[in-house]
């Protein structure tokens, strides 16, 4: 594929990665974190939409499948989100949502963790990696369009990485943005319980209209 062609790619990603959804679960996924692990979800769920949208569009170079069966993948999109701001609100209102505070070299660290007790697992990265590649079901469709590619071309791994950079730049970007809101405002219980709820009833709107439309 000529060089032209890949920058459309690429500038297709950057599109795509500002649908409400993407960045509504890169929200869900980010807020709370730290700056490392801000960056491996953004990453992880940018990989994750990237090999998604990879193996999908090699199958449908293979099997013809008509457009109410693409269809599907859009509203399974759409569930994801809306389920993911219903699982925000009930530990919002359930009051599982905790901050822990300490003193470490000198500065103060907080720990926002999910449950009634605090740990640290790697659910978080592995489950935006998971739900990364499940909405990338929902853009197979829209990627391929763009490019022809069902008719004059195989779909090569050059393509899908000058997407999924496309998709990572603003991934990235965006994951910067949830940072500052962490570092100035995650600092109190109250606050954490406004922001998840907001992110929570955005989600379910965003989700709500997905489906609606």
């Amino acid at each position: 594929m000529e060089n032209f062609g890949l920058l459309l790619l690429f500038w297709y990603g950057i599109l795509h990665a500002f649908g409400a959804d993407h960045l509504t679960a890169i929200a869900d996924f980010s807020i709370g974190k730290n700056t490392k692990k801000t960056m491996l979800i953004t990453t992880l769920f940018a990989l994750g939409h990237g090999f998604s949208l990879f193996i999908f569009a090699k199958i449908l170079e293979s099997y013809h499948i008509n457009e109410q069966l693409l269809g599907y993948g859009d509203t399974l999109s759409s569930m994801v989100i809306f389920g993911i701001g219903v699982y925000l609100l009930f530990m919002v209102f359930t009051d599982r949502i905790s901050l822990k505070k300490h003193i470490h070299l000198g500065e103060e660290h907080i720990h926002i963790s999910f449950g009634k007790e605090h740990s640290h697992t790697n659910k978080d990265t592995s489950s935006a990696f998971a739900i990364g590649a499940l909405m990338g079901i929902g853009g197979v469709r829209g990627m391929l369009i763009t490019l022809g590619a069902i008719e004059n071309q195989s779909v090569d791994f050059s393509m899908v990485l000058a997407f999924t950079l496309g998709v990572m730049s603003i991934f990235i970007g965006f994951g910067v943005v949830i940072l500052t809101i962490n570092k100035n405002l995650l600092t109190s219980k109250q606050n954490i319980q406004k922001v998840f709820t907001t992110a929570g009833v955005i989600s379910i709107v965003v989700g709500s209209n997905m489906l609606l439309n």
